[in-house]
């Protein structure tokens, strides 16, 4: 053993000697330094700030440049926020990259393990937005928490209304609507007629009233409308907290720098249904802060609206030089198919199981593209028929990723082809298969006429 520890130190290059290993804790962290620099080669810090701070000056004292440890929980971000304001340069590790050598586990043996591959330079370090661009990721985090909870009492609303079987949802597209809310109140205010509740009914309602006047024929008890009560105060609560949230997320946005100005945000080409606003837009104009942002119009990609936009460059940042080219940025996101081949026989393709928030929004915008007329949208339901819906949509949103990162690299405008350009795309492309397939049996495939209106057909000549 010692002759092959030898026999390994001599190979491998030493390229990081001044880096320590930190094994993360709930309670404490275990940092491991090179033995040469101190005598006590390994510390345990608690996590309280000040001693976070005392690791901080004793890794500085003995010299150390660069830290590396592993992504555990949230209990790295104190730690990690703190070396890179003494001027560390930090490394933050996928723990499941790291997996520790066969045999005991400890912290201490962890903390080391990390050090050694760290000054072997065997660690990659994970991707963290831009400093600038973490208190906007932050915030659209909390509002999609936010719209989540609002969503959870609309749901205990309707279970409360359908327990005293009033029927709303079933005339009512939207129980949170006009209609719906003005009800729903004058519910929880004592009103109790079928008939004056349904004169509340908005002009745009498909079912007339005394279609909704039956529905609103239930049965009431306390302990429904208790519940009922509570989920509307909930509602309005968590309503008021993301008009609030939203305030955040525009100041954040002012602050970052810009590529373009929002005076030149092109208006007028965008369909208005295509765009259409929904409720759980932000109540701002966030195409203009974009388009000032990244100087191009993000918000032209079909399936994509300005929700899902802010969602991926508040996980990526306006700066794409962190990936190498576009497949390394859906390589990133788990979008990208997999490469698993031993003995030259693929053993699976399928893409890794991810939780990127990133690739999550990508998801959602392929998943409205079902209808849409767009070559984006003859291309996912062409997959669609193929492969099935979860792999079709994952595709399109590999191709709106790399859409996406070629747009904000390169500077260009999206220009949508139409699903008659990509259908008469894809029949070439199967011309040309076929045409070759032939060469390869010893045909040629030729075209002939017919008649005026029908179209061309290939037909296979020796």
């Amino acid at each position: 053993m010692k002759k092959n520890r030898k026999r390994i130190d001599a190979h491998l290059e030493r390229v990081n000697l001044y880096a320590a290993g930190i094994d993360i804790g709930s309670t404490s962290h275990f940092v491991a330094v090179p033995p040469d620099l101190a005598e006590q080669s390994v510390r345990e810090f608690p996590c309280f700030t000040a001693d976070l701070n005392c690791m901080a000056d004793w890794l500085s004292q003995i010299g150390i440049q660069t830290v590396a440890m592993e992504s555990t929980g949230v209990y790295w971000i104190p730690a990690f926020e703190i070396l890179e304001e003494h001027g560390f340069e930090v490394l933050l590790v996928n723990a499941h990259h790291v997996k520790n050598v066969p045999g005991r586990k400890s912290d201490v043996q962890d903390c080391q393990w990390l050090q050694e591959l760290h000054t072997y330079g065997l660690l990659r370090g994970c991707f963290r937005t831009p400093e600038e661009n973490i208190a906007l990721r932050a915030y659209m985090r909390q509002r999609q928490n936010l719209t989540q909870k609002s969503a959870d009492q609309i749901r205990h609303m309707q279970k409360a209304l359908r327990q005293m079987n009033l029927l709303l949802d079933n005339v009512v597209t939207d129980i949170t609507g006009k209609t719906g809310m003005t009800i729903i109140r004058s519910i929880l205010d004592g009103e109790r007629n079928p008939k004056t509740l349904a004169k509340f009914r908005d002009g745009r309602c498909k079912h007339d009233e005394k279609t909704i006047a039956a529905s609103l024929e239930g049965h009431y008890r306390p302990e429904h409308l208790f519940a009922l009560k509570q989920s509307v105060e909930e509602y309005d609560f968590f309503k008021q907290q993301l008009f609030e949230c939203d305030a955040q997320i525009e100041q954040a946005l002012c602050g970052l720098k810009s590529k373009g100005h929002s005076d030149d945000v092109p208006s007028g080409d965008l369909p208005p249904v295509k765009k259409r606003k929904t409720k759980s837009s932000l109540n701002f104009d966030v195409r203009s802060e974009l388009y000032r942002l990244i100087g191009v119009d993000l918000t032209r990609i079909d399936g994509m609206d300005e929700n899902s936009v802010l969602k991926v460059l508040s996980e990526t940042g306006t700066d794409m030089s962190a990936w190498r080219s576009e497949k390394h940025f859906a390589s990133w996101m788990g979008l990208s198919p997999g490469n698993k081949i031993t003995g030259g026989k693929v053993l699976s393709s399928k893409t890794k199981s991810t939780a990127n928030r990133a690739a999550a929004a990508f998801r959602i915008s392929a998943y409205g593209l079902f209808n849409s007329k767009s070559a984006l949208g003859a291309y996912l339901r062409r997959q669609r028929a193929r492969l099935g819906a979860p792999k079709a949509i994952t595709a399109t949103a590999h191709k709106l990723a790399r859409i996406f990162y070629s747009m904000i690299k390169n500077g260009t405008e999206y220009v949508d082809q139409g699903q008659d350009y990509y259908e008469t795309k894809y029949r070439q492309r199967v011309i040309k298969q076929l045409e070759k397939k032939a060469s390869s049996l010893g045909y040629c495939l030729t075209h002939k006429n017919t008649e005026e209106g029908i179209p061309n057909k290939a037909l296979l000549s020796v």
